[in-house]
């Protein structure tokens, strides 16, 4: 994924964040993805139409529209107020094809940290599928901060350290990567797990927002 796409996608991932958690208007919010969402349905055609056949070109291009297509969604759906289950059932197909993607930078383009990157994002849109798809209202305010720090940690500062010329060092990156995002992913769920005495509080209770 190119870098300034990244970096974009950073700020609509930490911007939904905040929107899950309800403290960015989800109008507003739409607007945003739109712009994001557009940006990432262009960038990999033209990468794909100028990739001269090159299948790692192609490939590569290819995982930018999980995104874009992603944003586009969720700001239609927002501003048109429809069901979110659209949106989290492609969540779930967008977390398994990210599996497939982390697998691909791991043993075709020798990219570890995207490797776990993309991980990290399998498992931010199967959060996605739960709370949007299945409707499991206990998760939002994981779901979302985990949005936001992964807008932080997996796409705006990996995209200003490549263009700053700053991703060195892969293997240590890799593995800081990887130790963060368990100690994110464990770590935030007693702090955010609502209380059992508290209203629709159980993962499964029913929610009636949009993303």
């Amino acid at each position: 994924m190119g870098a300034v796409g990244l970096f974009y996608v950073g700020a609509v991932l930490f911007l939904n964040g905040l929107m899950i958690l309800g403290k960015v208007d989800a109008k507003a919010a739409a607007v945003f993805n739109l712009f994001v969402g557009a940006m990432q349905v262009i960038t990999p055609t033209y990468l794909i139409f100028t990739a001269g056949g090159d299948p790692n070109t192609i490939l590569n291009a290819s995982g930018i529209y999980l995104f874009g297509f992603t944003y586009l969604y969720v700001g239609i759906t927002l501003l048109a107020n429809l069901d979110s289950t659209g949106v989290g059932w492609f969540s779930l197909f967008v977390a398994a094809a990210a599996l497939g993607y982390s697998f691909v930078n791991y043993r075709i383009f020798g990219d570890g940290p995207f490797a776990v990157i993309w991980l990290y994002w399998a498992f931010l849109w199967f959060l996605f599928f739960l709370l949007l798809g299945l409707k499991w209202e206990g998760l939002t305010a994981y779901t979302g901060w985990v949005t936001t720090i992964q807008g932080i940690v997996t796409a705006a500062i990996p995209a200003f350290l490549i263009m700053s010329g700053y991703w060195r060092n892969p293997t240590a990156i890799t593995i800081a990567l990887a130790a963060f995002g368990v100690v994110m992913a464990v770590g935030l769920w007693p702090l955010t797990h609502p209380r059992p005495h508290e209203v629709g509080a159980r993962p499964g209770a029913p929610v009636a927002r949009h993303p």
